[in-house]
C-alpha cells in the first residue's frame, strides 16, 4: 500500500512534532469486540476531578472499532526495556502474537494490564469527539497500578529512556 502524498504544510507539522518528546503506551482493551491493543504516544492528562486521560486513536486503524465497541482500555506506560513491545504493538503483528510477548493481569474494566509497565490507567471511554482523521478517546481512570522502572519515551523518531535524579 502507497503511503499518502503529504503537503509541505503537513510534513512541516511532523518534522515539528517529531521535536516534542512523549511517552510511549501500549493500550489495550477486552471485552465483548474482543481483545486488542496498539502502541500510542498521543496520550495526556485532561484533569483529576474525575481522574480523565485522552486517547488519540486513527479511525483507520485496524483495532479502532474493537476500542469504540469494548469502551473500555487501559494505558500501560512502557519502561525502557519495552522497546520491542512498543514495535510489536505498533506493527502489523497479529493481535493474538502482540499479547504472547508479554505477560498481563487485569484490573476493574479487564482490559490487559502490562505486569511490568511504569504505570498502568484502567479507564472507561466517556466521550469521543472526531478531529481529522483521529478520534479522541477521554477516558475516565477507574483504577491505578504503580509500577517501578524508568519511562521510555518517543524523540526525534527515536527511542530514549529516562532516568530519575539520584
Amino acid at each position: 500500500m502507497n503511503k499518502p502524498v503529504l503537503s509541505e504544510a503537513q510534513q512541516n507539522f511532523r518534522n515539528a512534532m517529531s521535536q516534542l518528546a512523549a511517552a510511549v503506551n501500549v493500550i489495550t482493551t477486552d471485552g465483548p469486540a474482543g481483545k486488542a491493543g496498539f502502541t500510542a504516544s498521543a496520550v495526556c492528562s485532561v484533569t483529576d476531578h474525575p481522574p480523565t486521560l485522552l486517547v488519540c486513536l486513527n479511525r483507520n486503524a485496524s483495532v479502532y472499532d474493537t476500542f469504540k465497541t469494548n469502551k473500555v482500555l487501559c494505558v500501560n506506560t512502557l519502561g525502557q526495556h519495552h522497546t520491542t513491545l512498543s514495535n510489536t504493538f505498533g506493527g502489523k503483528t497479529p493481535m493474538v502474537e502482540r499479547f504472547e510477548k508479554a505477560t498481563w493481569h487485569y484490573l476493574c474494566t479487564s482490559s490487559p494490564v502490562l505486569d511490568d509497565a511504569v504505570v498502568a490507567f484502567d479507564c472507561k471511554i466517556t466521550d469521543i469527539s472526531s478531529v481529522g482523521t483521529h478520534d479522541v478517546l477521554f477516558c475516565e481512570v477507574l483504577e491505578t497500578k504503580l509500577g517501578t522502572g524508568h519511562g521510555l519515551i518517543y524523540f526525534d523518531r527515536a527511542y530514549h529512556g529516562l532516568n530519575r535524579h539520584p
